[in-house]
């Protein structure tokens, strides 16, 4: 089974991406946004749990997102593989993660990371926010305030899966299609 979280500072092309990795290995996208807006929708314990923490502005815990993620796990069995998006964002998180996916046997492969250089991001979000007319993507000052949050919580997530030998860093850069191209190289290397 492929399991990889896919990483990338805001604007670095990671849905983009997913899209290319889903179809080209038949993999599940399992976006934690995503999921709690289904289990929410759908009224589940779970789902009403976390609605009680949102609706007071607060995060969703944990063990809630992981519920939801062991719930998602147990009802598609026969999945190739998963890519994680938006999860895990702590050190915290990506153990609980581990111990989740080790104990259905099924571990992270690897955390590919693209890495994008900061004027490209803001250059990307910015010609993004024009066509979507997001408001975030379209303030170069809150752009620059959102990668500096990625960058200071994702270097323990890239610390933590280093010595593992599961962090990937992806060249970002070029068209889509080379992006991809790289993707597909070291998913070979860890397939």
């Amino acid at each position: 089974m492929l399991n990889i979280v896919l990483f990338g500072p805001p604007g670095a092309g990671k849905g983009t991406q997913a899209e290319f990795l889903i179809e080209s290995y038949g993999l599940i996208h399992l976006s934690t946004g995503d999921l709690l807006r289904s289990e929410m929708s759908a009224g589940t314990k779970l789902g009403l749990e976390a609605k009680s923490f949102m609706d007071k502005g607060e995060l969703v815990p944990d063990e809630i997102v992981i519920g939801m993620i062991k719930s998602k796990l147990d009802t598609v069995k026969e999945a190739k593989g998963f890519i994680f998006d938006g999860f895990p964002r702590t050190v915290d998180q990506a153990m609980a993660l581990d111990e989740l996916l080790n104990n259905n046997g099924t571990p992270i492969s690897g955390m590919l990371s693209l890495e994008v250089e900061k004027q490209e991001l803001i250059n990307r979000l910015v010609s993004r926010g024009k066509i979507s007319g997001r408001a975030d993507d379209q303030d170069e000052a809150i752009i620059e305030n959102r990668i500096n949050v990625y960058n200071q919580k994702t270097l323990p997530l890239i610390e933590y899966y280093k010595p593992q030998g599961k962090y990937f860093g992806i060249n970002g850069m070029g068209s889509i299609a080379e992006i991809a191209g790289r993707l597909k190289e070291v998913i070979g290397k860890i397939e």
